[in-house]
């Protein structure tokens, strides 16, 4: 064999070795780290307050969807997170949101409260309701109230027998108390009453809650809404 043919053959060899080990490396899966999640594309507050009570109606008639509730579904959201909604809801075990809204991992926000309060609740929660609106463009705020509320009605029992709760409890308890004093003398279910009025002035609170909310809320960008979950039904209504 000639000196110039083995050289040729030994530069066609290289060339092939070097190929096919660029072509391992391009789907070694330690060479090809996934890109973090992209994006959503929100919508705005009004498609997302449908969506959730569509999700809602399917979890009423037992045709729920389980959507992104996988360990693929978890792990894909590790770099980030992009929520459509905020739920601001009661810490009650039996109002758990994504199940009752039918959602997955990383579409909802949730801010738990025994009696779901914001007035005077400081900046743990007000903080993390704003760090939504601001660091992840969430378009909704939702503040759900449900029936039979342990919370309003320790309220209502305690402003009734004027005495006082211990430790911490007789402060949270005292963030509710005014939405019961604005229903007394009303007529109709005085619990109902109350949890519907807690409710509304949670909304009220944030719709004026500066310097975040107020501001988007003006400006189009966040919608705030109030509804109640009836833990008979499964049904979740606007009120407010």
């Amino acid at each position: 064999m000639s000196s110039s043919r083995r050289e040729f053959l030994t530069i066609v060899g290289t060339t092939v070795a070097g190929l096919t080990l660029v072509g391992r490396n391009l789907v070694h899966p330690e060479s090809t780290p996934s890109a973090p999640p992209q994006p959503k594309v929100k919508p705005d507050g009004e498609a997302v307050l449908r969506d959730l009570l569509e999700g809602n109606a399917r979890f009423v008639e037992g045709q729920l969807t389980g959507p992104r509730r996988k360990p693929e579904d978890f792990s894909s959201l590790a770099e980030g997170q992009y929520p459509e909604a905020v739920i601001v809801s009661c810490a009650d075990s039996r109002v758990p949101p994504e199940i009752l809204f039918d959602q997955g991992v990383g579409d909802l926000f949730v801010v738990r409260i025994a009696g779901n309060v914001v007035a005077g609740t400081g900046d743990v929660v007000k903080g993390s309701i704003e760090y939504a609106v601001a660091e992840l463009s969430v378009p909704l705020i939702m503040v759900l109230g449900h029936s039979n509320c342990g919370a309003v009605k320790t309220a209502i029992k305690h402003i009734d027998a004027h005495d006082a709760l211990p430790g911490a409890i007789n402060g949270l308890v005292n963030l509710i108390k005014p939405a019961v004093t604005a229903v007394q003398g009303k007529e109709g279910d005085k619990l109902d009453n109350a949890i519907r009025a807690n409710v509304e002035a949670d909304v009220e609170q944030l719709k004026t809650l500066e310097p975040i909310v107020a501001k988007a809320v003006s400006q189009g960008k966040v919608k705030v809404v109030g509804a109640t979950y009836d833990l008979q039904s499964g049904r979740v209504t606007v009120i407010a």
